[in-house]
């Protein structure tokens, strides 16, 4: 069955500040969305997990666990009885209470891989993008297993790597499905397996982008670069990541890629661009 969703416009969730990288948030590494400009593609995916929270968020209790700068965990106030946003980055967590005000709406410095004084629970929790930047994988899992209230489920997403292409220094590793799957049923219960897919025009610029990235790849046969110490690559990311984008986005066509082009789906994993996961105890 092919499940699709229609999603929320990316531009109604960011601040003016969004659209300039140097104001958006505390770092900009080229890694995390809410940067605009060249970015489109990567916030318009983000928000693909995001509306599909909003889908199961009524009424719920949420933790977003690894919140970033915040800019989707406060769209789904609207929705969610209440919702706390954590991250390990306290310049993050001090840019979410800068920006995101409503009622409803929390954000805590915690790193939920050492959440000493931290024992809430919660019906939903979401961790978007943060499995592929942790080394104990499944001690990270078990800790968001313990933050759901009885009856609560795990909303997950991680970057499939059968389509990952480009090098990310942030990334410790990333999983096809059945890794994930194993990985996931070794901690929960049950465990449901979905994927967000891009359409035509998504497919384009991943195709454009690829091609920048082995451009680029092409000036370091050798694979200096991996001799370098971790923040020149850090710091040539960000940069990189920008030129590729806009690379792309000329070589692809201009079209702004939004929300609306992504969906997810339960059909073909193996050739979706982000594994989604819902599991519960």
């Amino acid at each position: 069955m092919n499940n699709r969703r229609r999603f929320l416009n990316v531009r109604d969730l960011m601040p003016t500040s969004a659209t300039d990288p140097s104001t958006a948030s505390p770092e900009f590494t080229g890694e995390r969305p809410g940067h605009g400009q060249n970015f489109d593609y990567d916030e318009a995916r983000h928000l693909a997990a995001y509306n599909y929270a909003r889908t199961l968020a009524p009424g719920k209790r949420v933790l977003d666990a690894g919140c970033g700068e915040g800019y989707n965990t406060q769209a789904l106030s609207d929705a969610a009885e209440q919702v706390t946003g954590v991250d390990y980055s306290k310049d993050a967590i001090e840019f979410c209470r800068r920006t995101w005000t409503h009622p409803n709406l929390r954000f805590e410095h915690i790193d939920l891989t050492r959440p000493e004084g931290f024992d809430d629970t919660f019906d939903l929790v979401l961790n978007f993008q943060v499995l592929e930047h942790i080394e104990d994988d499944r001690s990270f899992l078990r800790a968001l297993q313990s933050r759901l209230a009885p009856g609560g489920a795990l909303l997950l997403t991680t970057p499939n790597r059968l389509m990952s292409f480009s090098e990310n220094p942030y990334h410790i590793r990333e999983y096809t499905a059945d890794e994930l799957r194993a990985l996931l049923d070794g901690v929960f219960g049950s465990v449901t397996m979905r994927g967000v897919r891009g359409n035509d025009k998504v497919t384009r610029f991943d195709q454009a982008r690829q091609r920048s990235v082995r451009r680029i790849l092409r000036l370091d046969p050798l694979g200096v670069r991996n001799l370098l110490p971790q923040s020149l690559i850090n710091f040539a990311f960000a940069r990189l990541a920008n030129i590729v984008r806009s690379q792309a986005k000329s070589a692809a066509g201009d079209d702004r890629i939004e929300p609306d082009d992504f969906f997810v789906t339960e059909e073909n994993l193996d050739s979706c661009l982000d594994l989604v996961a819902l599991c519960s105890a």
